[in-house]
């Protein structure tokens, strides 16, 4: 049985709400938060490459134009 060899994500910094990476195979990831390290989330370079660059652009968008209450 393989070992699979998780990585604590750098902006977790030393807090304790942190989030692993893992690569079990080419082409693909697994993702785990520390408060329920047995739910993983599957998927490949690509998809995790588009959300983080879709959740960039919407934070600099959120910032960039406030919403006037």
């Amino acid at each position: 049985m393989q070992t699979t060899h998780w990585q604590k994500s750098t902006f977790s910094g030393d807090s304790s709400n942190c989030v692993y990476v893992a690569a079990p195979a080419p082409g693909t990831l697994h993702l785990r938060e520390s408060d329920e390290p047995d739910i993983i989330l599957a998927t490949t370079p690509d998809i995790l490459r588009s959300l983080i660059r879709t959740l960039k652009g919407n934070l600099s968008r959120d910032f960039a134009d406030p919403v006037s209450s």
